[in-house]
């Protein structure tokens, strides 16, 4: 395999590997820590870390508000205070090494106020910003005001040409690169657009191609790019290292450092990696985002997809198509729907699926009592973890509401990452990975059960393998 050559990135020379910032508590200090003493770029995630309390404890966010308004303005102290803990505990484990970035994601609740806080407080300690999650336009301002480098997530170069013209061109010095994230392989949150096919995944060279002319022509031939998603074995990229056409190139590794002994998940959790096969980590579309993301597939994803499943349109009052009545509820409300659904909405009623809920495309979808009791109480706790969440309707808005019915088909995101990020089961939690996750259980450097170093699996990388 070719040799990997040192580029500059955030100001330092250095070998092009970095580790993504996984949250919600998946990147910590310590992993990130680790990734930069070994010689790479350490991301720390921003998305909810736990913090040090006044105790001196390491604590995870919890709330007691007891409004929606209150509980965010905790979480949005909880995520300063958690940040600034989990880059000062890398800051010490990388003893100078590498480089130091945090992720934020751009939609998660209070997203400026937390990245202005954390930069604030680490000040010296954070060399460059990775964001995404939406279109993060003012993220290059506040990396200039703080005189860090940044680093915006798209998966288009039609994206990137946006932010550029209505953004970045104003701070093109602290552009420290751009992260290629592909949105079929990714783990996490992707970008999928509407043009594009879900179930057709795309080769990503002609797309960073496509990417690097565009950036340059506005002068950026020397910024690196990020590729992101799908990344396992180095040897697979050989033709993309030292590529004239693509220019520099930094691989970012995501899933691979989930299995290490500083990584902070489960063993449950680590476990369960090796077994996963082709296919268990996949696509979906409930998260309250509305952005398609990647996790594996369990009992967890199971149920949801039985929510959209068990699911009929109606009307409020009859009309062609809808006239047979349907009462449900305690006040035996009445709809309107064919005669069809009408018998598959009995016969969910009969297998305990007995309460409808209404979403907000005027049909019900069917689950236990049990389970729309849970749905409820979720939804009464939100806690503004997204600046929009179609689960909850909150938004952060003066009104803090996204202006429609709460959608039961999704789910609590901040309460489910929050315990699979400490030790939650992993087959009733939602749990994110990349497609890629199924080499766990190929590759020969994990036989027999090893877990390696942050270093080892440094080392194991840069051979190629």
């Amino acid at each position: 395999m070719k040799t990997l050559n040192p580029i500059m990135i955030s100001g330092k020379e250095m070998l092009p590997l970095l580790e993504a910032g996984k949250g919600v508590a998946v990147s910590t200090g310590e992993s990130s820590g680790a990734w930069a003493k070994a010689g790479g770029i350490g991301t720390v995630s921003g998305v909810n870390p736990d913090y040090r309390n006044d105790d001196g404890d390491i604590v995870m966010p919890t709330y007691k508000g007891k409004n929606r308004i209150d509980r965010h303005e905790e979480l949005v102290d909880q995520g300063i205070r958690g940040g600034i803990t989990q880059i000062q505990i890398a800051h010490d484990i990388a003893a100078g090494e590498g480089r130091l970035h945090l992720n934020v994601l751009w939609e998660m609740g209070g997203a400026e106020r937390v990245l202005e806080g954390v930069l604030e407080g680490a000040k010296g300690l954070v060399h460059g910003i990775t964001c995404g999650a939406g279109m993060p336009y003012r993220v290059g301002e506040i990396a200039a005001k703080h005189d860090v480098y940044y680093y915006p997530i798209i998966s288009s170069a039609r994206a990137f040409r946006a932010l550029w013209k209505r953004s970045y061109h104003k701070h093109p010095d602290k552009l420290g690169g751009v992260v290629y994230e592909d949105p079929w392989l990714a783990g996490g949150h992707n970008g999928l657009s509407n043009a594009e096919d879900p179930l057709k995944p795309q080769d990503p060279f002609p797309r960073v191609l496509e990417l690097r002319k565009i950036m340059n022509d506005f002068g950026l031939d020397q910024t690196p790019i990020v590729m992101a998603g799908g990344v396992w074995y180095l040897r697979d990229w050989e033709d993309w290292i030292d590529n004239p056409d693509l220019g520099p190139i930094v691989f970012q590794y995501g899933t691979r450092p989930l299995l290490t002994k500083e990584s902070p998940i489960s063993e449950e959790w680590k476990t369960r990696l090796p077994l996963l096969k082709e296919g268990d980590v996949a696509l979906q579309k409930f998260s309250p985002t509305g952005f398609w993301s990647s996790a594996m597939h369990n009992d967890f994803v199971l149920e949801l997809e039985g929510r959209t499943e068990r699911q009929t349109d109606y009307r409020r009052k009859p009309e062609e198509g809808f006239e047979a009545e349907f009462t449900f509820g305690a006040r035996k409300r009445a709809v309107y729907m064919s005669s069809e659904d009408k018998a598959r909405a009995e016969g969910y009623v009969a297998a305990g699926y007995a309460q409808p809920l209404r979403t907000p495309d005027d049909s019900l979808i069917y689950v236990t009592p049990e389970k729309a009791e849970e749905i409820h109480k979720d939804q009464v706790d939100c806690m503004g973890c997204l600046s929009q969440c179609r689960f909850s309707n909150w938004a952060e808005n003066e009104a803090h509401n996204n202006g429609r019915k709460a959608d039961p088909r999704s789910f609590c995101i901040q309460k489910t990452l929050l315990d699979i990020a400490h030790g939650g089961d992993v087959d009733n939690n939602f749990v994110f990975g990349g497609h890629n996750a199924f080499n766990f259980g190929l590759d020969p450097f994990y036989s027999n059960g090893f877990v390696p170093t942050v270093k080892e699996l440094f080392d194991r990388i840069v051979t190629g393998d």
